[in-house]
C-alpha cells in the first residue's frame, strides 16, 4: 500500500511497528519556533522524529529570499537518510497546524522525487483526541541512504511570476487569510498586500470543523470555483512563505486535480523587492 496525499489516523495507527513507515513529527508555531520542538520532546507518536521548519525544511534566510526559502536539496537528503528514509519507505508527516508544516515536509519530498509521502489527516490534534499511543522517547533509526534529485517542474521562480502577471495561461492562488490578502492586519510580513491578479484561496479552507481535509468531491469543486476556465496545470501557488501553499497543492491532490506549481519565495520575497508591483484592497475588475 503505498500512501501519496492522505493518511487516516487508523491506519498509521496499525503501521507504527512497520519498519518500511517513518513518521515525522512537524509542529512549529511562528510565533515562537521553539515551540514545536518542545512538544515534542514532552510527547509525540511513537517512532515520530522530528524536523524542524526552519532548521530543517528551509534554508537560511538572507532578507531578499523569503522566511522560507527552500532547503539545499542535498542537506535535506542527507537528513532524510540518517532519519531512516530511503525510497523504499512510506512516510507520514503530521504536525497540529491542521496540515500546514506538514505539508511543507509533503511537498519537499515529492520535489525531491519520493513519492510514498502521505500527512496525518487531522494531524496531532485528532491522534491525542482519540486516545492513540503517546511517548517521549526519541528514537534511533539506523542511517540509510536517500537517493532523489529535485524537480524543476513542479516550482517557479519570481522572474517567471513576473514575466506572467496578467496572463491567461498563469493563474496565481494567494493562500494566506482573506484580510492578509487584501493587505489588512499584516502581522507577519513588513508590507502588505498581495502579488497583483492573483486569486484567494484561504488555506485553512480545505479542513473540516474536525480539522481534517474536506472530501475530494467538495475540494474538488472548490478549486475549479477558483480556477474558473483554466487546468490544474495553470495554477501557480504561494502564500507567505511558501508553507501554507503546500496546503492548497496537497488538497488539489486529494481532489484529482495535479500539476499545480509551488512559488516558494511567495510574498516574503516578493515584497522584499520594492520594485516589483504590489496590489491591495479586493481585487478590482479585470484583476481576475
Amino acid at each position: 500500500m503505498i500512501l501519496t496525499a492522505l493518511v487516516a489516523t487508523e491506519i498509521l495507527a496499525q503501521r507504527l511497528d512497520d519498519p518500511d513507515w517513518v513518521v515525522f513529527d512537524c509542529r512549529h508555531d511562528l510565533a515562537d519556533p521553539a515551540r514545536g520542538r518542545a512538544e515534542y520532546t514532552t510527547s509525540h507518536i511513537p517512532g515520530a522524529r522530528f524536523l524542524h521548519l526552519d532548521d530543517d525544511l528551509s534554508a537560511p534566510k538572507n532578507g531578499t529570499n523569503g522566511r522560507h526559502p527552500l532547503p539545499d536539496p542535498q542537506v535535506l537528503m542527507e537528513k532524510l537518510g540518517r532519519a531512516g528514509v530511503d525510497s523504499r519507505k512510506q512516510v507520514v508527516a503530521y504536525d497540529a497546524q491542521g496540515g500546514m508544516v506538514a505539508a511543507r515536509l509533503w511537498w519537499l519530498l515529492r520535489w525531491l522525487g519520493h513519492l510514498p509521502v502521505a500527512i496525518l489527516d487531522g494531524g496531532w490534534t485528532q491522534w491525542v483526541a482519540e486516545g492513540r499511543a503517546q511517548t517521549a522517547e526519541v528514537p534511533r533509526p539506523r542511517p540509510v541512504q536517500f537517493s532523489g534529485s529535485p524537480r524543476n517542474d513542479c516550482w517557479v521562480g519570481a522572474h517567471f511570476v513576473r514575466d506572467h502577471l496578467g496572463d491567461e495561461t498563469t493563474v496565481l492562488i494567494d493562500g494566506r487569510a482573506p484580510d492578509r490578502f487584501r493587505g489588512q492586519n499584516e502581522t507577519i510580513d513588513p508590507v502588505g498586500g498581495r502579488i497583483p491578479y492573483a486569486r484567494n484561496r484561504f488555506y485553512r479552507d480545505n479542513l473540516d470543523a474536525s480539522g481534517r481535509f474536506k472530501a475530494p468531491e467538495a475540494l474538488k469543486a472548490e478549486f475549479r470555483a477558483v480556477l474558473d476556465a483554466s487546468s490544474p496545470q495553470q495554477a501557480v501557488h504561494y502564500c507567505g512563505s511558501g508553507v501554507s501553499a503546500c496546503h492548497n497543492l496537497l488538497a488539489m491532490e486529494v481532489a484529482g486535480l495535479r500539476g499545480a506549481r509551488l512559488y516558494p519565495g511567495s510574498w516574503s520575497e516578493w515584497s522584499a523587492d520594492p520594485s516589483r508591483p504590489v496590489a491591495s484592497g479586493e481585487p478590482r475588475p479585470g484583476e481576475r
